[in-house]
């Protein structure tokens, strides 16, 4: 640890709760589900009807919905800058944990932690 501050992350497991840190308030992590399930529903109506340019137009259906909940609801930048693999598998498993009834406990992990991206620019 360096100085008062954890060390950056260097596994997805040591990664989430700093992923949940970013997604304290519940209006931002509302249009994250969203934006997760317009992904799915692309995911799905290209599937069904060939039309691949839907899975483009879900991918960025599900990022405008993301980082419209981080600059309008919790004020703060997504994790996606810093790390953008981890902060996708973050997403899925946080709207995972919403439909299996489990939001409150992946809540509970990110109480308290400093701000991921903030950590990765400073090189904490």
């Amino acid at each position: 640890m360096t100085g008062n501050h954890p060390p950056i992350p260097q596994s997805f497991a040591e990664f989430w709760p700093y992923y949940m840190a970013a997604h304290q308030d519940p209006r931002n992590r509302a249009v994250h589900y969203v934006g997760s399930a317009g992904g799915l529903a692309a995911l799905l109506a290209a599937g069904l009807t060939g039309q691949w340019w839907l899975l483009l137009a879900g991918v960025a259906f599900g990022y405008a919905c993301a980082w419209f909940g981080h600059f309008v609801f919790e004020h703060n930048k997504p994790a996606t800058w810093v790390k953008p693999w981890w902060s996708f598998l973050g997403d899925w498993r946080m709207f995972g944990m919403f439909l299996s009834g489990r939001s409150r406990e992946a809540v509970a992990l990110g109480r308290d932690l400093p701000d991921i991206v903030e950590m990765v620019r400073a090189g904490r």
